[in-house]
Protein backbone atom coordinates (compact mmCIF):
# COMPACT_ATOMS: atom_id res chain seq x y z
CA UNK A 1 0.00 0.00 0.00
CA UNK A 2 1.50 3.29 -1.40
CA UNK A 3 4.68 1.47 -2.67
CA UNK A 4 5.34 0.77 1.13
CA UNK A 5 7.38 -2.63 2.04
CA UNK A 6 9.05 -4.92 4.11
CA UNK A 7 12.00 -6.98 3.30
CA UNK A 8 13.45 -9.38 6.64
CA UNK A 9 16.75 -11.12 5.01
CA UNK A 10 18.22 -14.79 6.45
CA UNK A 11 21.18 -14.62 8.35
CA UNK A 12 22.71 -15.99 5.59
CA UNK A 13 22.12 -13.11 3.30
CA UNK A 14 23.74 -9.51 3.25
CA UNK A 15 21.11 -6.77 2.31
CA UNK A 16 22.47 -3.26 0.70
CA UNK A 17 19.59 -0.91 0.84
CA UNK A 18 19.91 2.25 -1.67
CA UNK A 19 17.63 5.02 -1.89
CA UNK A 20 18.93 7.98 -3.47
CA UNK A 21 22.43 6.81 -4.07
CA UNK A 22 22.78 6.18 -0.25
CA UNK A 23 22.68 2.52 1.69
CA UNK A 24 20.40 3.35 4.22
CA UNK A 25 20.36 -0.50 5.37
CA UNK A 26 23.34 -3.12 5.49
CA UNK A 27 23.99 -6.31 6.93
CA UNK A 28 22.87 -9.89 6.89
CA UNK A 29 20.06 -10.74 8.21
CA UNK A 30 18.12 -6.88 8.24
CA UNK A 31 14.71 -6.05 8.30
CA UNK A 32 13.49 -2.85 7.61
CA UNK A 33 10.44 -0.78 5.84
CA UNK A 34 11.71 0.78 2.48
CA UNK A 35 9.60 2.37 -0.16
CA UNK A 36 9.75 0.52 -3.30
CA UNK A 37 9.63 3.14 -6.18
CA UNK A 38 12.82 4.96 -4.56
CA UNK A 39 15.32 1.87 -3.01
CA UNK A 40 17.05 -0.67 -4.92
CA UNK A 41 17.57 -3.39 -2.78
CA UNK A 42 20.70 -6.09 -3.69
CA UNK A 43 20.80 -9.32 -1.58
CA UNK A 44 23.95 -11.02 -1.42
CA UNK A 45 24.29 -14.49 -0.35
CA UNK A 46 27.57 -15.04 2.17
CA UNK A 47 27.00 -18.59 2.86
CA UNK A 48 28.91 -21.00 1.50
CA UNK A 49 27.84 -22.08 -1.78
CA UNK A 50 29.03 -25.17 -4.56
CA UNK A 51 29.59 -25.01 -8.11
CA UNK A 52 29.97 -28.48 -10.09
CA UNK A 53 32.25 -28.30 -13.16
CA UNK A 54 33.32 -31.10 -15.84
CA UNK A 55 36.07 -30.12 -18.25
CA UNK A 56 37.77 -32.21 -20.87
CA UNK A 57 41.47 -31.72 -21.17
CA UNK A 58 44.83 -33.04 -22.80
CA UNK A 59 46.95 -34.99 -21.09
CA UNK A 60 50.64 -34.36 -21.87
CA UNK A 61 50.89 -37.26 -24.27
CA UNK A 62 47.71 -35.81 -25.90
CA UNK A 63 45.25 -38.63 -24.65
CA UNK A 64 41.76 -36.80 -23.68
CA UNK A 65 40.28 -36.86 -20.49
CA UNK A 66 37.68 -35.84 -18.56
CA UNK A 67 37.69 -34.06 -15.30
CA UNK A 68 34.71 -33.87 -12.70
CA UNK A 69 34.49 -31.95 -9.51
CA UNK A 70 33.42 -29.38 -7.06
CA UNK A 71 33.48 -25.86 -6.01
CA UNK A 72 32.97 -24.87 -2.61
CA UNK A 73 33.70 -20.86 -2.11
CA UNK A 74 32.02 -18.00 -0.05
CA UNK A 75 31.57 -14.00 -0.55
CA UNK A 76 33.64 -12.49 1.90
CA UNK A 77 33.26 -8.62 0.81
CA UNK A 78 29.60 -8.71 0.14
CA UNK A 79 29.58 -5.19 -1.13
CA UNK A 80 32.97 -5.40 -3.46
CA UNK A 81 31.03 -7.73 -5.24
CA UNK A 82 27.74 -5.77 -5.02
CA UNK A 83 29.63 -3.24 -6.90
CA UNK A 84 31.33 -5.88 -9.67
CA UNK A 85 27.75 -7.86 -10.33
CA UNK A 86 23.88 -6.90 -10.58
CA UNK A 87 22.78 -9.10 -7.17
CA UNK A 88 19.52 -6.53 -7.03
CA UNK A 89 16.23 -8.30 -6.41
CA UNK A 90 12.97 -7.78 -8.18
CA UNK A 91 10.70 -8.59 -4.87
CA UNK A 92 11.07 -11.48 -3.36
CA UNK A 93 14.87 -11.77 -1.46
CA UNK A 94 15.45 -14.96 -3.39
CA UNK A 95 14.31 -13.57 -6.19
CA UNK A 96 16.94 -11.74 -9.13
CA UNK A 97 16.90 -8.78 -11.42
CA UNK A 98 19.38 -10.16 -13.75
CA UNK A 99 21.30 -13.36 -14.12
CA UNK A 100 24.81 -11.49 -12.93
CA UNK A 101 24.35 -13.83 -9.52
CA UNK A 102 25.29 -16.88 -11.63
CA UNK A 103 28.38 -15.14 -13.25
CA UNK A 104 30.13 -15.27 -10.20
CA UNK A 105 30.13 -19.11 -10.05
CA UNK A 106 31.25 -19.20 -13.31
CA UNK A 107 33.88 -16.83 -13.43
CA UNK A 108 35.47 -19.24 -10.15
CA UNK A 109 34.91 -22.55 -12.57
CA UNK A 110 36.95 -20.48 -15.18
CA UNK A 111 39.99 -19.88 -12.57
CA UNK A 112 39.88 -23.64 -11.98
CA UNK A 113 40.03 -24.36 -15.34
CA UNK A 114 42.64 -22.61 -15.82
CA UNK A 115 44.53 -24.18 -13.27
CA UNK A 116 43.27 -27.50 -14.33
CA UNK A 117 44.21 -27.55 -17.51
CA UNK A 118 48.12 -26.24 -16.97
CA UNK A 119 48.51 -29.24 -13.67
CA UNK A 120 47.00 -32.27 -16.51
CA UNK A 121 49.15 -30.71 -19.09
CA UNK A 122 52.11 -31.46 -17.26
CA UNK A 123 51.01 -35.36 -16.61
CA UNK A 124 50.49 -37.89 -18.85
CA UNK A 125 47.21 -40.61 -18.97
CA UNK A 126 48.34 -43.01 -16.48
CA UNK A 127 50.08 -40.47 -13.87
CA UNK A 128 46.87 -38.05 -14.32
CA UNK A 129 44.21 -40.83 -13.49
CA UNK A 130 46.27 -41.80 -10.57
CA UNK A 131 46.90 -38.31 -9.18
CA UNK A 132 43.43 -36.73 -8.48
CA UNK A 133 44.76 -35.87 -4.89
CA UNK A 134 47.85 -34.55 -6.22
CA UNK A 135 46.39 -32.32 -9.06
CA UNK A 136 43.85 -31.25 -6.55
CA UNK A 137 46.38 -29.65 -4.20
CA UNK A 138 48.32 -27.90 -6.77
CA UNK A 139 44.95 -26.49 -8.50
CA UNK A 140 44.12 -25.37 -5.00
CA UNK A 141 47.07 -23.39 -4.23
CA UNK A 142 47.47 -22.02 -7.78
CA UNK A 143 44.07 -20.66 -7.53
CA UNK A 144 44.56 -18.95 -3.92
CA UNK A 145 47.63 -17.81 -5.13
CA UNK A 146 45.64 -16.16 -8.03
CA UNK A 147 45.22 -12.48 -7.76
CA UNK A 148 42.00 -12.24 -9.55
CA UNK A 149 40.27 -14.33 -6.38
CA UNK A 150 40.50 -11.03 -3.99
CA UNK A 151 39.39 -9.00 -6.69
CA UNK A 152 36.20 -11.04 -6.83
CA UNK A 153 35.64 -10.51 -2.90
CA UNK A 154 35.35 -14.38 -2.60
CA UNK A 155 37.21 -17.17 -0.94
CA UNK A 156 37.85 -20.53 -1.20
CA UNK A 157 36.80 -23.13 1.20
CA UNK A 158 37.01 -26.83 -0.55
CA UNK A 159 37.95 -27.76 -3.84
CA UNK A 160 37.07 -31.73 -4.64
CA UNK A 161 38.39 -33.68 -8.02
CA UNK A 162 35.43 -36.40 -8.14
CA UNK A 163 36.72 -38.31 -10.79
CA UNK A 164 39.35 -37.80 -13.77
CA UNK A 165 37.94 -40.02 -16.64
CA UNK A 166 39.99 -41.17 -20.19
CA UNK A 167 38.18 -41.34 -23.20
CA UNK A 168 35.65 -44.99 -23.70
CA UNK A 169 38.23 -46.45 -25.93
CA UNK A 170 40.82 -45.74 -23.77
CA UNK A 171 39.33 -46.81 -20.74
CA UNK A 172 38.82 -49.97 -22.62
CA UNK A 173 42.40 -50.65 -23.49
CA UNK A 174 43.61 -49.57 -19.97
CA UNK A 175 41.21 -51.80 -18.98
CA UNK A 176 41.86 -54.72 -21.06
CA UNK A 177 45.71 -54.21 -19.80
CA UNK A 178 44.93 -54.18 -16.31
CA UNK A 179 42.94 -56.79 -16.50
CA UNK A 180 45.27 -58.71 -18.66
CA UNK A 181 48.10 -57.71 -15.98
CA UNK A 182 45.60 -59.17 -13.51
CA UNK A 183 45.62 -62.37 -15.15
CA UNK A 184 49.40 -62.45 -15.48
CA UNK A 185 49.47 -61.87 -11.58
CA UNK A 186 46.91 -64.26 -10.99
CA UNK A 187 48.93 -66.77 -12.90
CA UNK A 188 51.81 -65.76 -11.49
CA UNK A 189 50.41 -66.20 -7.89
CA UNK A 190 49.18 -69.70 -9.10
CA UNK A 191 52.90 -70.69 -9.86
CA UNK A 192 54.53 -68.42 -6.75
CA UNK A 193 52.08 -71.07 -4.85
CA UNK A 194 52.44 -73.84 -6.71
CA UNK A 195 56.66 -73.43 -6.36
CA UNK A 196 55.74 -72.71 -2.55
CA UNK A 197 54.04 -76.21 -2.52
CA UNK A 198 57.27 -77.26 -4.10
CA UNK A 199 59.45 -75.91 -2.49
CA UNK A 200 57.70 -76.48 0.99
CA UNK A 201 57.19 -80.55 -0.36
CA UNK A 202 61.12 -79.82 -0.90
CA UNK A 203 61.98 -78.32 2.71
CA UNK A 204 59.53 -81.45 4.20
CA UNK A 205 61.41 -83.91 2.38
CA UNK A 206 64.88 -82.49 3.86
CA UNK A 207 63.72 -82.43 7.18
CA UNK A 208 62.46 -85.55 6.37
CA UNK A 209 65.89 -86.46 5.35
CA UNK A 210 67.82 -84.92 7.76
CA UNK A 211 65.56 -86.31 10.68
CA UNK A 212 66.52 -89.74 8.76
CA UNK A 213 70.49 -88.93 8.90
CA UNK A 214 70.25 -87.51 12.66
CA UNK A 215 68.41 -90.53 13.77
CA UNK A 216 71.23 -92.97 11.51
CA UNK A 217 73.91 -90.78 13.04
CA UNK A 218 72.36 -91.53 16.53
CA UNK A 219 72.37 -95.15 16.21
CA UNK A 220 75.77 -94.88 14.55
CA UNK A 221 76.58 -93.62 17.90
CA UNK A 222 74.69 -95.72 19.99
CA UNK A 223 75.94 -98.91 17.63
CA UNK A 224 79.95 -97.32 18.58
CA UNK A 225 79.41 -96.26 21.80
CA UNK A 226 78.00 -100.10 22.36
CA UNK A 227 80.93 -101.61 20.27
CA UNK A 228 83.13 -99.34 22.83
CA UNK A 229 81.79 -100.95 25.83
CA UNK A 230 82.05 -104.56 23.99
CA UNK A 231 85.71 -103.94 23.24
CA UNK A 232 85.61 -102.60 26.84
CA UNK A 233 84.54 -105.63 28.57
CA UNK A 234 86.15 -107.73 26.03
CA UNK A 235 89.81 -106.30 26.94
CA UNK A 236 89.01 -106.11 30.51
CA UNK A 237 87.76 -109.90 30.36
CA UNK A 238 90.89 -110.05 28.16
CA UNK A 239 92.97 -108.97 31.35
CA UNK A 240 91.10 -111.15 33.33
CA UNK A 241 91.71 -114.41 31.56
CA UNK A 242 95.39 -112.85 30.95
CA UNK A 243 95.91 -112.77 34.48
CA UNK A 244 94.32 -116.35 35.07
CA UNK A 245 96.38 -117.61 32.53
CA UNK A 246 99.55 -116.06 34.05
CA UNK A 247 98.44 -117.49 37.22
CA UNK A 248 97.82 -120.61 35.89
CA UNK A 249 101.30 -120.40 34.35
CA UNK A 250 102.96 -119.19 36.96
CA UNK A 251 101.27 -122.01 39.49
CA UNK A 252 102.43 -124.51 36.50
CA UNK A 253 105.97 -123.17 37.12
CA UNK A 254 105.22 -123.79 40.61
CA UNK A 255 104.12 -127.36 40.55
CA UNK A 256 106.76 -128.02 37.66
CA UNK A 257 109.49 -126.68 40.34
CA UNK A 258 107.57 -129.15 42.95
CA UNK A 259 107.79 -131.65 40.88
CA UNK A 260 110.76 -131.28 39.71
CA UNK A 261 111.84 -130.94 43.55
CA UNK A 262 110.19 -134.10 44.12
CA UNK A 263 111.70 -136.15 41.38
CA UNK A 264 115.11 -134.76 42.99
CA UNK A 265 113.90 -135.86 46.09
CA UNK A 266 112.49 -139.41 44.90
CA UNK A 267 115.76 -139.75 42.36
CA UNK A 268 117.80 -139.10 45.65
CA UNK A 269 116.09 -141.18 48.09
CA UNK A 270 115.92 -143.61 44.98
CA UNK A 271 119.63 -143.36 44.75
CA UNK A 272 120.37 -143.89 48.44
CA UNK A 273 118.01 -146.79 48.19
CA UNK A 274 119.92 -148.57 45.45
CA UNK A 275 123.05 -147.58 47.48
CA UNK A 276 121.89 -149.24 50.23
CA UNK A 277 120.64 -152.09 48.58
CA UNK A 278 124.08 -151.91 46.62
CA UNK A 279 126.04 -151.95 50.09
CA UNK A 280 123.81 -154.94 51.36
CA UNK A 281 123.99 -156.91 48.64
CA UNK A 282 127.42 -156.46 48.06
CA UNK A 283 128.80 -159.69 49.55
CA UNK A 284 126.22 -161.00 48.13
CA UNK A 285 127.43 -160.72 44.66
CA UNK A 286 130.95 -161.36 45.55
CA UNK A 287 130.26 -165.33 46.68
CA UNK A 288 130.05 -167.66 43.82
CA UNK A 289 126.69 -169.15 42.46
CA UNK A 290 126.75 -172.36 44.67
CA UNK A 291 127.42 -170.79 47.80
CA UNK A 292 124.19 -168.52 47.16
CA UNK A 293 121.96 -171.11 45.90
CA UNK A 294 122.98 -172.89 49.15
CA UNK A 295 121.90 -169.96 51.48
CA UNK A 296 118.77 -169.54 49.22
CA UNK A 297 118.02 -172.92 50.05
CA UNK A 298 118.21 -172.92 53.85
CA UNK A 299 115.56 -170.47 54.19
CA UNK A 300 113.81 -171.74 51.11
CA UNK A 301 110.21 -173.52 51.22
CA UNK A 302 110.23 -176.98 49.77
CA UNK A 303 108.99 -176.39 46.50
CA UNK A 304 111.53 -173.77 45.78
CA UNK A 305 113.74 -176.58 46.67
CA UNK A 306 112.48 -179.22 44.24
CA UNK A 307 111.97 -175.94 41.82
CA UNK A 308 116.26 -175.81 41.98
CA UNK A 309 116.31 -179.66 41.84
CA UNK A 310 114.81 -179.80 38.71
CA UNK A 311 117.00 -176.92 37.46
CA UNK A 312 120.44 -178.63 38.03
CA UNK A 313 118.74 -182.08 36.38
CA UNK A 314 117.81 -179.95 33.20
CA UNK A 315 121.45 -178.51 33.09
CA UNK A 316 123.21 -181.81 33.04
CA UNK A 317 120.29 -183.63 31.22
CA UNK A 318 122.74 -185.16 29.19
CA UNK A 319 124.64 -187.39 31.46
CA UNK A 320 120.89 -188.56 32.96
CA UNK A 321 119.59 -191.38 30.89
CA UNK A 322 116.47 -191.83 32.29
CA UNK A 323 114.09 -189.18 34.90
CA UNK A 324 111.06 -190.60 36.09
CA UNK A 325 108.60 -187.78 38.19
CA UNK A 326 106.09 -189.15 39.76
CA UNK A 327 102.26 -187.24 39.64
CA UNK A 328 102.22 -186.37 43.33
CA UNK A 329 105.70 -184.38 43.03
CA UNK A 330 104.17 -182.50 40.15
CA UNK A 331 100.78 -181.99 42.06
CA UNK A 332 102.01 -180.50 44.48
CA UNK A 333 104.36 -178.29 42.63
CA UNK A 334 101.48 -176.82 40.87
CA UNK A 335 99.58 -175.98 43.94
CA UNK A 336 99.78 -172.92 45.62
Amino acid sequence: MLGIHYLKAGPTQYVLHYQNGRIRHSGPGAAFYYYKPAATIAVIPIGSADVPFIFNETTADFQPITVQGQLTYRITDPELVAGLLDFTIAGDVDQYASEDPEKLGQRLVNLVQVATRAEVQKRPLRSAIHASDEITSDILAQIQQNPALPALGVNILTLSILAIKPAPDTARALEAEARESFLRQADEAIYDRRNAAVEQERRIKENELNTELAVEAKNRQIREAKAEADLAVEQKQQQIRESQLAGQIRLEESRKELVAARAKNIRTEAEAQTFVTQASLRPLQELDNETRQLLAMQSAEPRLMVTMALKELAQNASKIGQLNISPDLLESLLQK
